[in-house]
């Protein structure tokens, strides 16, 4: 049974982009809220798609209705005539435009990574509109190594005979994010990050010049972001972070909850950059910020 419905939206330069809609149990033609609970919004990171919150949106939407974007360049969604569209800012543009088509006025908004940084700047841009808010492994500020990290892999387009082969090559890449994992979790997480390309060789779900704009982000001149993240304020917010993070630092998230009281934050043992949101410790963090959104 297909829980979830493939739609689009058109963000303002002409771009069709996809998204996941989970409109929860006994849906009808109307989209359904979940008995009227404002729905979820999942933010995906750099190299992610929707497929990312696929686990996660079957457990939430039976409750409220979740909706799982592909930002532009990524899964379903086509990719920018102009790489320097692949930007928080233009990702964050985009999304309103979703948000328009959707008639949504308010939300929980639970982003990886990259998508935590998209909340945190929503939250500057509509915060009466952000109801509650899931920050996943990502922070005002950015570890160095963990940035290049990223910008070792980003962009690099590797293709692979198999599934199989995919799976050992995230392995390769991944393990010290998730170590001690069997090969079916590798071929999961495969599946989520790839597809078939029409070659038949397993590849990347994402435009290769979304690495454009990110291998010149400056760690040693970063945004003061501190302002987005206090922006959050007044509702409830969750930080989850991997204990073995090298994105996040336990210093920085110290940092964080004593600029903004009352978030709750959850370290995840064992998890590096970043959680999969399928840990049991991290899906019940979730549904107690859940039972505060209304």
């Amino acid at each position: 049974m297909t829980l979830f419905e493939d739609r689009f939206w058109s963000s303002r330069d002409g771009l069709k982009l996809h998204f996941r809609d989970y409109p929860g149990d006994g849906a009808s033609d109307e989209r359904r809220d979940g008995d009227g609970l404002p729905p979820i919004v999942c933010l995906h990171g750099l190299t992610r798609n929707a497929r990312d919150f696929e686990v996660l949106a079957e457990r939430l939407s039976p409750h409220r209705r979740v909706i799982c974007p592909d930002m532009r360049g990524r899964g379903d969604s086509e990719y920018a005539r102009d790489s320097a569209s692949y930007n928080p800012v233009q990702y964050g543009e985009d999304l309103l435009e979703l948000l328009a088509q959707e008639g949504i006025d308010r939300f929980v908004a639970i982003g990886t990574s990259l998508g935590g940084l998209m909340t945190m700047g929503l939250a500057t841009m509509i915060p009466d509109r952000i109801v509650a808010a899931v920050i996943n492994d990502v922070g005002p500020f950015l570890e160095p190594a963990g940035v290049a990290r990223i910008k070792e892999y980003v962009g690099q387009g590797r293709s692979y005979p198999t599934w199989v082969h995919a799976a050992r090559a995230l392995e390769d890449n991944q393990s010290e994010a998730h170590p001690g994992q069997p090969l079916d979790f590798w071929i999961g997480r495969a599946k989520r990050l790839m597809t078939v390309s029409s070659g038949g060789r397993v590849v990347f779900d994402y435009d290769m010049k979304i690495a454009e704009p990110f291998l010149g982000y400056d760690v040693d001149d970063q945004p003061d972001l501190w302002p987005a993240w206090e922006a959050l304020a007044g509702r409830p917010v969750l930080v989850l972070r991997g204990a073995l993070s090298d994105l996040l630092s336990a210093a920085t998230l110290e940092k964080m909850l004593r600029r903004l009281p009352g978030a709750e934050a959850v370290t995840l043992e064992n998890v590096g950059h970043a959680p999969t949101l399928d840990e049991p410790e991290a899906v019940a963090a979730i549904e107690r910020l859940l039972a505060q959104a209304a």
